[in-house]
């Protein structure tokens, strides 16, 4: 069920002349500018009785009541499952995500997901939208999540994301030998046929990705990817877009391709890896409450490391 609360402040005089809704950003930090917004335009804010919109101006000194409400995300309930927690405090969680955890529930996945080991980790999530999730990782990709523990650090990391300065990289296994790193820079929107898939199209929201190379091997690269947007599936699309897709990736990826004279143990781990290569490696940011600059690492788990291990063996043999 939905809660509400009044909060009420006199604006400073030193705000004359300032939109309401820029007013209101100041003087309700702990929420975005666009929910304050969304509570302008829904009668919950009042100055000095009145209901007033967005764009109307303060002048100073008058009295503003709002009623902040807080929606509790569905009936997600809690799990008992084991989570690979990075770090913690009273803002924030860092999760060590593995391959083949959803996110958050859905039709087809209504349980045993992220949100609902976060919700019994940590039952106050369900105060905070999206159980404080505000970036996410796809089903089989695995690595480093953050998650917001209250409305404040919420804000700042949906802040930070929206400035890109939050970091973000990857390490992936591509199909291809690359000669040299690169940015890819291509909008990227809804697929016009498949609206289950992501595809590079005019008109699609900008989207950034750095890559460069770790290693070579005789068929495939291992590369670091650096995101300075986060559109879904980027990185996925990204490289199936300059024809370097990740082994695995059964939604964006090539028709399985051997290299010449593969021994056994090369053909039977790429015919049995089954998910996108790809793993989120590295995470930083600033922190919500005290503004230090943070950083985490996350291992390759182990499939990747054994993909890789086969990847350099063939190479050796064949070099």
């Amino acid at each position: 069920m939905p809660s509400s609360k009044l909060l009420t402040v006199f604006v400073p005089e030193e705000m004359f002349g300032q939109r309401l809704d820029q007013a209101l950003a100041r003087l309700f930090p702990d929420y975005s500018r666009a929910r304050l917004q969304q509570w302008i335009k829904a009668g919950q804010v009042k100055v000095d009785g009145e209901q007033k919109k967005p764009r109307d101006k303060v002048v100073g000194g008058e009295c503003i009541e709002l009623v902040a409400t807080t929606e509790e995300e569905v009936v997600w309930q809690g799990e008992d499952i084991p989570l690979d927690i990075v770090y913690e405090d009273e803002d924030i969680i860092i999760v060590n995500k593995v391959a083949g955890m959803v996110v958050h529930p859905a039709v087809g996945n209504p349980d045993g997901t992220l949100v609902n080991a976060l919700l019994h980790h940590a039952p106050q999530l369900s105060e905070v939208p999206r159980a404080g999730i505000v970036h996410r990782l796809d089903k089989d990709t695995s690595g480093l999540l953050v998650v917001a523990r209250n409305l404040k650090a919420q804000k700042h990391l949906v802040d930070i994301l929206q400035a890109r300065t939050m970091k973000r990289q990857y390490q992936a296994v591509a199909c291809g030998v690359m000669t040299a790193g690169g940015t890819v820079e291509a909008a990227i929107a809804r697929h016009p046929v498949d609206r289950k898939r992501m595809a590079v199209r005019m008109g699609g929201k900008p989207a950034v990705t750095h890559y460069r190379v770790i290693e070579r091997f005789r068929a495939h690269t291992h590369i670091r990817v650096d995101l300075e947007t986060g559109r879904t599936h980027q990185i996925r699309v990204h490289m199936a877009h300059i024809r370097y897709p990740l082994v695995g990736d059964s939604v964006y990826g090539q028709r399985l391709r051997m290299p010449p004279e593969s021994g056994e143990s090369m053909q039977s781990t790429l015919r049995s890896f089954r998910r996108q290569a790809l793993h989120a490696a590295r995470l930083g940011l600033t922190h919500p409450s005290t503004g230090e600059a943070m950083e985490w690492q996350a291992a390759l788990p182990e499939d990747m490391r054994h993909l890789l291990r086969v990847l350099k063996d063939d190479a050796l043999q064949h070099g």
